[in-house]
């Protein structure tokens, strides 16, 4: 940076003793020439400064600017009165690397002088790339660990649900196939993670592409397991005699089958439309990415309406209430209002723009890489662990294997004491007598 200092000091020095008729007629480069110096004239062509690149270029009569570098280093060359010229961003400045495809604007005036300052708005620091950078790995890494933690959370529900065969009935079937449809989409995701190469995308093979494929089916199924938890609570709270009606397999058809043909119409819209990159992202123009989205928007929306319809009815019917059913549902709702949320903010998120702020998009980078790798955490321990039907039959499991073991732990005691030859015939003594 010193040395950059005394070559634009060169080039001041040498402009200070040209004629003014002979100044205005250099251009950038010779400019950068006269000073003699061999790192200004590689800056120079660095910047690709270029006559032809320079917008505003005088070539006629009138009154016009001369050739002037700034500050800064950037060479303005000879433009006339009134024009916007542009030069290409500083390859460095201060130790800080720019984007030098950018452009940086500097006014002509109409008196033939230039600007004050130049406009370096656009001129982006590469340092802020490589922040990016740094974020985005970040976040991938709170994404794996989140996704691992959640996978491993789930899978302790999984099994609770399905050795706990005493609180099986049709409420917690819902919670416990929620949890196996976030099971899948957490094990789809380690999956797209360990396979999905740039080398595959580009590639664009039959078999990556069924990857995204289930992938985006157990997204899916996430969204309508979530949809028959809050019908399930509506109609057992709004609805209250029809409870008896619901049956197990009208679950599984909105959880697991309905989002079926929503997902192969995707993909046939996918393999006409933007069958590219193992049809993860989208081509600019085409939307066939709502046909699945579409329906969980609507989902989402729905269930919103169900879970306000659910408050009303509990502030003012359940509210006196003290039996254990009404007891499970409010907590149900409980549940239900923290993790509809979640579910709906990390899928809301992917429609905001977080704004060209670098702090924004770091914040958006981290709140959504969080919330969306947590949320299978979240459902079992709020449909799960903090589930007092749940803990009430673990805790009674627990005490059955103590005393269990207590009993083995006496018997083995029992039989492990030795005893004495006078004390055996004692008692045989006894025995003999006594018959």
């Amino acid at each position: 940076m010193r040395r950059k200092r005394f070559c634009l000091l060169g080039v001041f020095a040498i402009m200070s003793l040209l004629p003014s008729g002979s100044l205005a007629d250099l251009t950038c480069e010779a400019l950068l020439m006269l000073s003699g110096n061999v790192s200004l004239q590689l800056l120079a062509s660095s910047w690709n400064q270029t006559l032809s690149n320079a917008t505003g270029q005088w070539s006629g009569s009138g009154p016009y600017c001369d050739t002037s570098v700034d500050g800064i280093g950037t060479c303005w060359p000879k433009s006339g009165a009134g024009h916007m010229v542009s030069r290409p961003c500083p390859e460095m400045f201060y130790g800080v690397r720019y984007n030098t495809t950018n452009n940086v604007y500097r006014k002509c005036l109409g008196n033939g002088t230039w600007a004050l300052k130049g406009n370096y708005t656009m001129c982006k620091a590469i340092l802020h790339a490589e922040k990016g950078k740094m974020h985005y790995q970040i976040a991938f890494i709170i994404n794996f660990l989140g996704h691992f933690i959640s996978l491993v959370a789930l899978l302790v529900a999984f099994f609770l649900f399905l050795c706990l065969r005493s609180i099986r009935c049709l409420r917690n079937i819902i919670h416990w196939n929620l949890i196996t449809a976030f099971i899948l989409r957490n094990a789809t995701w380690f999956i797209v993670q360990m396979t999905m190469s740039p080398e595959v995308h580009e590639s664009n093979v039959v078999w990556c592409r069924l990857v995204t494929a289930s992938f985006n089916y157990f997204h899916s199924t996430n969204f309508f397991w979530m949809f028959g938890e809050g019908c399930y609570l509506h109609t057992a709270i709004v609805l209250t005699y029809s409870t008896d009606k619901l049956r197990k397999w009208m679950f599984i058809c909105i959880g697991w089958c309905i989002p079926f043909p929503i997902i192969v119409a995707w993909a046939i819209g996918k393999l006409y439309y933007d069958n590219e990159k193992c049809w993860f992202g989208k081509r600019a123009g085409v939307y066939t990415d709502y046909i699945y989205q579409g329906p969980m928007i609507l989902v989402l929306v729905i269930n919103f309406i169900f879970l306000f319809n659910i408050v009303r009815i509990l502030m003012t019917k359940l509210r006196a209430s003290t039996t254990s059913e009404t007891i499970q549902y409010r907590k149900a709702v409980k549940a239900t209002l923290v993790l509809l949320p979640l579910l709906g903010i990390t899928y809301m998120l992917l429609f905001v723009n977080p704004g060209e702020d670098e702090i924004s998009q770091i914040v958006f980078i981290y709140f959504n890489s969080f919330l969306e790798s947590f949320q299978g955490f979240f459902v079992s321990v709020f449909y799960c662990f903090l589930n007092s039907e749940v803990r009430s039959a673990v805790r009674k499991r627990f005490h059955r294997w103590q005393e269990q073991h207590s009993i083995r732990n006496r018997m083995t005691q029992a039989m492990s004491i030795p005893t004495s030859p006078s004390r055996v015939s004692f008692h045989s003594i006894k025995q003999s007598t006594s018959l």
